[in-house]
Order: structure tokens, then sequence, then C-alpha cells
């Protein structure tokens, strides 16, 4: 336990929920609204298949976040759960792939499921707060309206996690190969090959 909180990950997780809220804040109004959110924050949600660190973070990020949200009583603490508890998943299953990937030299499975639990987590949970809690429905009936709301979700976050947060996992996962202090804890890791390209 005593190696949980180094000051270096204190710091990296600091630097992630910080760079969560400014992406977020810096696309307001259109971080909480519209059928197409544009939030590249969530791109940061790859970063638990790295960093422990990440999942606390994320967390306290998207909940300061969504101090902003029209939706800010329900969204602060659903929207919270629902990064904590990808986090978690994408954090879980970065540790189980650890493995294929030191064998294969590949990142694809890894990044490819560590992304998924970011995208589906939110497309389930966040329709919820916006067509039952908040009673946004737009033109279509509620049933219709979630539905419609979790597709676009499931986009949205796809962009974001997949379009943005690929280039930065090769880039994290290239820059711990090296051995890049912010990058690594200690010792560098011997166990992550340097991605291969494709």
């Amino acid at each position: 336990m005593k190696h949980i909180f180094t000051p270096k990950r204190i710091c990296r997780a600091g630097v992630i929920a910080a760079l969560y809220v400014a992406l977020t804040y810096a696309f307001m109004p259109v971080s909480y609204q519209g059928i197409m959110q544009i939030r590249p924050g969530e791109a940061l949600t790859i970063l638990p298949l790295f960093f422990p660190e990440a999942v606390p973070a994320l967390w306290i990020g998207c909940m300061l976040s969504n101090l902003a949200s029209p939706f800010i009583v329900y969204d602060v603490p659903i929207g919270g759960a629902a990064t904590l508890l990808a986090s978690l998943l994408t954090f879980f299953v970065g540790r189980l792939l650890r493995e294929q990937n030191a064998k294969t030299g590949t990142h694809v499975a890894r990044m490819a499921l560590g992304g998924f639990f970011p995208v589906i987590v939110n497309a389930i949970l966040i329709p919820v707060v916006i067509v039952f809690l908040c009673k946004d429905t737009g033109d279509y009936a509620p049933t219709v309206a979630y539905w419609v709301n979790f597709g676009s979700m499931c986009l949205s976050q796809g962009l974001w996690i997949y379009g943005l947060g690929t280039p930065l996992y090769l880039l994290i996962a290239r820059m711990r190969k090296k051995g890049v202090g912010v990058f690594c804890d200690g010792k560098k890791p011997q166990n992550e090959k340097e991605p291969a390209a494709t």
C-alpha cells in the first residue's frame, strides 16, 4: 500500500483531473447538450490502462466538470458514478491483458476492450439522466428518446475514446517503452512492448 500514493502518482492524478475539467469547460455548452456531446476529455478515459491513479482522477474530474451541467443535480453524482465504474472496468481489463501484450507485442485488444467500457457505461446511464430524470425527450416518446440518446452516446463516446484516445494510448505506450520518467513509476516497465505499427 505504501507505493500506491507516491508524489508522482498524486501529481499525475491532479494533472489528469485538471485536463479533463479544462477540456470539458473549453467546449461549453455543447459538452452537456445536444444529440452529439462534444467532450474530447473522454479520450483520457483510456488512462486507467496505464495508471491506477487515473481512476479517482477521472471520477473527480468528471464531477467537477459536471458542476456546469444544466442537469447538475443528477449529472454530478450519476455522471461521476458512470465515469468511476467505467474507469475501474478499464483498469481491470488493462491488468488482465497486460500479459497478453507482453507475449504478442500488440495493444489492439487492450485498447479496444479498455475503450469499450467508457463507451457502453455512459451510453447506458447518461440517457437515463437526460430522458427519464430530466424529462428531455425532444419530440420522441421516452423509450424512443432513450434509444436515440443511447445511439448518439455510443457514437460520440466512441469518436472521442477511439479517435483521440488511440493516438494518446500509442504515445503513452511508446513513452513508457523509452522509460520517459513522467509516464513511468520507478524503473522502466519490462512487460510492455512498443505497439506494433499498423
